[in-house]
């Protein structure tokens, strides 16, 4: 096969391998070629899993493939494609002397010997078997990075005493804090029908919920990003995380309206942020009849004129 190909069937490799998008690119394709030491003359039962610095995989690589990385290089081969083939059962580090100096110039890299029949078996039938047999004993790198993810989640305990993880970073945090902190004293018994989280897993949870109260969800983007529904009150929240992005304004409110414009009369609006600070940059944007919350005051909640203190308003047809 010419090299193009042969490039193209050792990212398939690396995939199955159960390497990440940057494991299995171009880079890491030729690094783990230089590694069986095959190029375009070769055939798949010829691979090899001799030792090779970083250094002399790059030779081979530039002498065999034809790719001249720059000197620099070595340290994103290093960084960025062996740590994670090592970490990934692919590799192996210094076979020959596992106490070896971490900044030996000998510091070196090979091929698990339990990888070697799945490398001979490419293009064969025996190769899904070889495969699998091979993957039953490690733990992936794509795995070890969901347990990472999975670590970095943010807990958050719902007012019924049951939890979810959401993804890490973003508003997330501050969303915990409006679930386990102003759920409790501004909606005693709600029910947390929806929350916006990155990878979506707690919407679908809630579907029967949603439906239920007669909830049509609108499409991602669009709804708020908590909502909660009081059930002996009839009230439902509709609250903004404002720590990345802009709170209930004229504009927004109305759009909510429009999207759950079959229960107008039971809408609180409130706009969460955490911390005054934050709050004041957008306090002249606030619309009025919504409700305004810090997570850290969290007894205190700021509401912004109307006839009542907290509460859903009856609104006549919204027009933007």
């Amino acid at each position: 096969m010419n090299q193009e190909e042969l490039v193209e069937k050792t990212r398939e490799l690396l995939i199955d391998l159960g390497m990440d998008k940057e494991r299995s690119n171009e880079r890491s394709a030729m690094v783990f070629l230089a590694l069986a030491h095959l190029d375009s003359d070769s055939i798949w039962t010829q691979a090899t899993n001799e030792m090779y610095t970083t250094r002399q995989l790059m030779d081979w690589i530039r002498d065999r493939l034809g790719q001249d990385y720059a000197a620099n290089t070595r340290e994103t081969i290093r960084r960025f494609t062996l740590h994670q083939f090592s970490a990934g059962a692919i590799v192996e580090q210094n076979a020959d002397q596992p106490d070896r100096p971490i900044n030996s110039p000998k510091w070196n890299y090979r091929l698990t010997p339990g990888l070697m029949p799945v490398v001979h078996a490419i293009g064969t039938q025996d190769y899904e078997q070889e495969l699998e047999e091979f993957l039953s004993g490690i733990e992936t790198w794509r795995e070890k990075q969901n347990e990472i993810r999975e670590m970095n989640k943010v807990p958050v305990e719902l007012p019924d005493g049951t939890g979810v993880m959401l993804s890490s970073g973003g508003q997330n945090v501050l969303i915990k804090q409006m679930v386990e902190e102003f759920c409790p004293r501004y909606a005693p018994g709600g029910q947390v029908l929806y929350i916006d989280d990155t990878d979506h897993t707690f919407r679908t949870k809630q579907e029967a919920l949603l439906s239920s109260v007669g909830i049509e969800m609108p499409e991602r983007g669009k709804a708020p990003d908590l909502i909660v529904w009081m059930e002996d009150k009839q009230w439902l929240f509709l609250m903004e995380a404002c720590s990345t992005h802009g709170p209930i304004d004229v504009t927004r409110k109305h759009e909510l309206l429009e999207l759950f414009a079959p229960q107008q009369g039971n809408i609180v609006f409130v706009s969460c942020f955490p911390d005054r600070g934050v709050m004041r940059q957008y306090l002249v944007d606030l619309a009025w009849e919504t409700e305004a919350w810090c997570a850290s005051d969290p007894d205190h909640l700021i509401h912004l004129d109307g006839e009542k203190f907290m509460g859903p308003y009856e609104y006549g047809v919204v027009e933007l």
